[in-house]
């Protein structure tokens, strides 16, 4: 019996993180979560992210069972297991002994990007928010843990060339790359998140990765505090990043 992939994807928010979970789904070999720490990270921090009492009520709680299930194979018994994860939600007593059994990689992008484009939708922004500093710490800490450096890919990397990126990703990971990676239907998933409706329009209607576009949102003065705090980090990370 084939030993199932467990993939890692670790983001910030506002990113391409759910294109590229689509991406992955769209594989006839693999079955995605979608973040599933999201629960245990919004009864720890009380957040009010729009949903909240919708989403509570719908994903699992205990960090210790989640973790299990990370490690597990993946539904169904498919090769690939395909896990989005935010870095904001690996809190301190989070559970991370499992990545161990995981392969992992990181996706970033430009801070200030992120902040003008979650500031939007929320109206604030904080450095947690965002995640950047937890970013480069589990990148760290997933490379000693298994004596490997992971990957690193960059948001308008994949947008500018989704074939060449996403294959040479694929052999980072030691995994087949597949041409179905580059396009897959318009439409909701069973497997998005509860909390799609807030923050998935976009990917919904998506049937592709986009080339990149200037973002809309103007950075607010407000968050510029924050993304001089989380520059450092994703300059760390993005020093690191994947090329051609």
């Amino acid at each position: 019996m084939t030993e199932t992939i467990r993939i890692c994807l670790w983001s910030g928010p506002r990113n391409i993180s759910t294109a590229t979970m689509r991406s992955f789904e769209n594989r006839a070999d693999c079955e995605v979560w979608d973040e599933p720490f999201y629960g245990p990270y919004l009864v720890e921090t009380g957040l009010d992210h729009p949903g909240r009492d919708h989403i509570l009520d719908a994903v699992p709680l205990d960090a210790d069972e989640i973790a299990r299930r990370c490690a597990g194979d993946a539904p169904g018994g498919a090769p690939l297991y395909f896990q989005k994860h935010m870095c904001q939600h690996m809190l301190d007593d989070i559970p991370r002994d499992w990545m161990a059994v995981c392969r992992h990689v990181f996706l970033i992008r430009d801070p200030a990007e992120v902040a003008a484009s979650f500031a939007a939708t929320t109206g604030s922004v904080t450095p947690d928010d965002i995640g950047a500093a937890r970013q480069s710490e589990l990148h760290e800490y997933a490379s000693q843990l298994t004596g490997r450096a992971w990957p690193v890919i960059e948001c308008r990397d994949v947008l500018e060339n989704p074939d060449g990126m996403l294959a040479a990703l694929c052999r980072e990971i030691e995994i087949p790359f597949s041409q179905s990676m580059l396009s897959w239907p318009a439409g909701a998933r069973d497997s998005d998140g509860v909390w799609a409706p807030w923050w998935y329009a976009r990917v919904v209607a998506s049937t592709r990765f986009e080339p990149p576009q200037d973002s809309p949102h103007e950075l607010p003065e407000s968050a510029r505090s924050t993304v001089g705090a989380c520059q450092p980090h994703y300059e760390k990370l993005r020093d690191r990043k994947l090329t051609l």
